[in-house]
């Protein structure tokens, strides 16, 4: 069975380069555990010869300057984070991002997820549109869809979702792909997490749901909480 995938979203993060090296020599001293994943870091642009450096593949937290990101071998590269979302990223943008990167070598890691947490079923239409509109004209299984829940994400985190609604939320996701793309390319296709990783609830998130991995975001800027994180993947 292929690695699972875990990806370090530092986001805008840390806050100069000294504290990048710092992380970046944590993580190190661990890497007999990271080699055991498809692991990458995702940092601002501004370290992204440090990571190269480091040995750790890379990702990109967007779709932008297609040249730069295949000159330091940019492995992932993150589309349709809430974050963008939030600032007006739509639809058709992603989908034209998803089709860039697929072009240009590097494999996308398409983000979807509800604004707000409902018991009802009724967010699996708005994640169906989601998919259809950001997949739309594609086929290819070279793509990583990862779920992050808009409202449990964060400070202002509205809760948690548990085990059992992941693994129904990722089943949904897997039989929308199907539709989309076909069953074969589809089961081709890992399904991560997203939404507020942290050690005290990835071991019960990564068991019996279905995902492949995590997408973390703050918890991965400490090299203890995320090692914790790893361990539990496992």
């Amino acid at each position: 069975m292929a690695r699972p995938i875990l990806v370090a979203n530092w986001k805008s993060y840390p806050n100069s380069l000294f504290e990048a090296k710092s992380l970046l020599n944590q993580l190190a001293r661990q890497s007999r555990l990271y080699k055991k994943f498809n692991f990458s870091i995702a940092p601002p642009l501004v370290y992204f010869e440090s990571v190269a450096r480091s040995g750790f593949a890379l990702a990109s937290q967007d779709m932008e300057m297609t040249d730069i990101l295949k000159s330091f071998g940019t492995k992932f590269v993150i589309v349709g984070h809430s974050d963008r979302r939030a600032k007006g990223e739509t639809e058709e943008i992603i989908n034209r991002k998803v089709k860039i990167a697929l072009r240009a070598g590097i494999i996308p890691l398409l983000c979807i997820g509800e604004l707000f947490s409902d018991r009802d079923g009724e967010h699996f239409e708005f994640l169906r549109s989601q998919l259809r509109l950001a997949l739309a004209g594609v086929k290819n299984s070279k793509i990583i869809v990862a779920y992050e829940p808009v409202w449990a994400i964060g400070k202002s985190a509205k809760g948690a979702i548990s085990p059992d609604e992941l693994s129904q939320t990722v089943i949904f996701i897997k039989k929308v792909l199907s539709d989309i793309l076909g069953r074969k390319i589809a089961n081709q296709i890992s399904v991560l997490y997203g939404g507020s990783v942290e050690p005290a609830n990835a071991e019960a998130l990564m068991r019996d749901t279905n995902i492949r991995g995590f997408l973390v975001g703050h918890a991965s800027l400490d090299a203890k909480k995320f090692k914790t994180i790893a361990e539990s993947m496992l």
